[in-house]
């Protein structure tokens, strides 16, 4: 493996033509680690986060994996949608799919924050559904070989959401707000993800400078389409428990072991969930997070230990 591409301390940025009903757009994915290394760790970020939320882990994993993470369409540097009804899962794992083509894995373990899980979950429902009606595959591989999906990591997010939890997001992930000076900005991240738990000064500044970004005349405003706020605004509670009946099928059909992360606060993921999770899948294992709500940011020594020891043992 080449060490030096292992090793390095900042990730390559590439992108992938994807397509929507609405037309094209490219999505941006930052890589660690060996670029001809087939075992691929994917790593999946939260509704108004990017890929760069996973330096941490991605660094401590790279000599085992090609690690890539992906700035989800309309947030970092992906493209925005034209039409910002598609800013659903279904368009994400249309995404992903495209992504996967391009990589070749031998092997695909998985990492999803929030909305990354929903997309692992979203997936694997995908890939069941084509099996069963016996369609081409949606990868642009031979008929005799099968989406390699290998282990899951769902961080704070599983079939079942509080759909109080999901309203606090709602409330705040549409409103434009610009501040005057990083610092500002640093302080409303500081109040917004307080249920991140604790980090160093260092630790909030970096999630602030992946959350905003500078504009030319100086503000720092958010950095993803605020558009994204629209298909999540017009969900109803009714339409949500429809989604999770045919999110707990997608879930059961991940082919292979799972680890659910909680965080100990979370008001997403209720440890009854979790309970559930683990009692309906063949291969899951569940691990709470203390001081922790939503979610676990994988930037710790003790969180990334976690990840590792499950992924790689």
């Amino acid at each position: 493996m080449n060490s030096h591409s292992a090793m390095s301390s900042e990730p390559r940025l590439d992108y992938v033509m994807c397509a929507s009903p609405a037309g094209t757009h490219r999505m941006a994915y930052w890589e660690w680690g060996d670029p001809t290394n087939h075992h691929i760790l994917l790593c999946v970020h939260g509704l108004t986060r990017s890929g760069r939320d996973f330096d941490a882990l991605a660094q401590a994993l790279s000599s085992h994996y090609r690690v890539v993470c992906p700035d989800v369409v309309g947030r970092g540097e992906s493209d925005w949608l034209l039409d910002p009804s598609y800013y659903a899962v279904p368009q994400y794992v249309a995404d992903m799919l495209t992504l996967i083509a391009r990589l070749q894995p031998t092997t695909l373990d998985w990492v999803g924050t929030s909305m990354g899980g929903l997309i692992a979950m979203g997936l694997a429902g995908n890939v069941a559904l084509s099996s069963q009606l016996r369609m081409p595959h949606p990868l642009s591989m031979p008929a005799s070989q099968q989406l390699p999906l290998g282990k899951l990591v769902l961080n704070d997010v599983g079939p079942a959401l509080s759909w109080e939890g999901l309203q606090r997001i709602g409330d705040y992930v549409g409103i434009p707000m610009q501040f005057a000076s990083f610092d500002e900005a640093q302080n409303y991240v500081r109040q917004t993800l307080a249920g991140f738990g604790p980090h160093s000064d260092a630790e909030w500044a970096d999630m602030t400078r992946i959350a905003f970004v500078q504009t030319e005349e100086g503000a720092w405003v958010k950095h993803y389409d605020l558009r994204i706020a629209l298909p999540f605004a017009t969900q109803t509670e009714a339409a949500m428990q429809m989604a999770e009946q045919l999110l707990w099928q997608s879930y059961q059909h991940w082919p292979n072991e799972l680890l659910i992360m909680r965080g100990q606060q979370s008001d997403l993921l209720s440890a009854d969930t979790v309970q559930e999770m683990v009692a309906k899948h063949h291969a899951a294992r569940s691990v709470e997070i203390a001081g922790v709500g939503h979610a676990p940011t994988l930037r710790h020594a003790d969180q990334i230990a976690i990840v590792k020891q499950f992924l790689i043992g």
